[in-house]
């Protein structure tokens, strides 16, 4: 599509989560995620991903061309029904390419997450698949977390009352209880502290094929920096976002327009050479926030082609400073 991005782009963030479940993992009791060689704290690009999503069809309220597919409680094949029907008869027939090719690019123009995130879309009428140009590894926090399962006190309970047919016979069963059994024990999973590293690439060569767009990418940096403040809960109360969000682009250097854009798809240097650009030094024995931390950039190390931006918060907006970012006390620009 004519209007997707011409530029690699590379993304690191963190999380300051305080008291918090970053993650918790079902098949552990709910407990935060951790690396058991070393105790440091995971997050799941899914978990991050579902939060985008979120913050997105709060912002939009789902209408085209931000649409979300991935949305909870629901069937995917309504939407993979629903491409069929706006671009063909919705008559599917397995094989039919070409209609499988309309409902795929009727998906890409009205939904953000199937352009940026991808998505399988052959699970009932067939739309074919998507490889978003978007790409998130889990995050990993800086130091070892400490999980912690807490008890607390349930001044309630749940019973299911089977002979219950009205508000008064639940007062009844009530009346006829001890005080002892009408509150229960139950439990909480959290951590004190920890400051999660997240990465992501953006790939110009697969916005191609999406359209996924700088706009695209400016409400994908708006999500990035505002999606924990659209999704507190009792586990995610003190989770956000530190800014700045630092962000790569790849920009070319060649002197020939057609080389160097080729060039700024491409990428002029390996995504690790970039991330490792950036250092992250505790600065007391025990954080407790991330300011107990010196983010430092070692800017003057970029490799030709590269550029350097620092993402703020401005009106609510992602705002990217390329170059040299506003002061900012944690932050050290070599």
């Amino acid at each position: 599509m004519s209007n997707s991005i011409q530029n690699r782009y590379e993304i690191l963030f963190w999380l300051d989560c305080t008291l918090s479940n970053p993650n918790g993992d079902p098949d552990a009791g709910n407990m935060p995620r951790i690396d058991p060689q070393d105790m440091h704290g995971l997050i799941s690009d899914v978990a991050i991903k579902r939060r985008i999503r979120n913050y997105v069809q709060a912002a939009y309220g789902n209408e085209a061309p931000n649409g979300i597919v991935m949305q909870q409680s629901t069937n995917i094949n309504r939407f993979i029904a629903q491409a069929h029907a706006e671009t063909s008869d919705g008559n599917i027939k397995k094989g039919d390419t070409k209609k499988t090719h309309k409902a795929r690019r009727w998906l890409l123009e009205n939904f953000f997450d199937v352009r940026t995130f991808g998505g399988v879309l052959a699970t009932g009428p067939n739309a074919g698949q998507v490889r978003g140009a978007v790409q998130m590894t889990f995050l990993r926090s800086e130091d070892p977390i400490i999980p912690m399962d807490m008890s607390i006190t349930r001044m309630l309970v749940a019973e299911d009352i089977k002979t219950a047919n009205s508000v008064e016979d639940y007062i009844k069963w009530e009346e006829a209880q001890d005080e002892d059994k009408l509150r229960t024990m139950g439990r909480k999973q959290l951590i004190p502290y920890g400051l999660y590293q997240g990465r992501a690439f953006v790939s110009a060569n697969i916005a191609t094929d999406t359209g996924f767009s700088e706009d695209d990418l400016q409400l994908f940096l708006d999500a990035l920096i505002g999606a924990y403040e659209l999704d507190r809960s009792s586990s995610k109360g003190q989770i956000s976002t530190v800014l700045p969000v630092i962000i790569f682009k790849h920009v070319g250097t060649d002197s020939d327009e057609t080389q160097r854009i080729r060039q700024a798809k491409l990428g002029c240097a390996p995504a690790h050479k970039l991330f490792d650009l950036v250092t992250v030094k505790r600065l007391v024995d025990l954080p407790r926030k991330f300011r107990d931390y010196q983010f430092t950039v070692n800017a003057s190390a970029c490799p030709s082609g590269v550029e350097i931006g620092y993402v703020f918060e401005d009106g609510g907006r992602a705002k990217t400073h390329w170059g040299t970012p506003p002061a900012c006390e944690w932050l050290e620009v070599k």
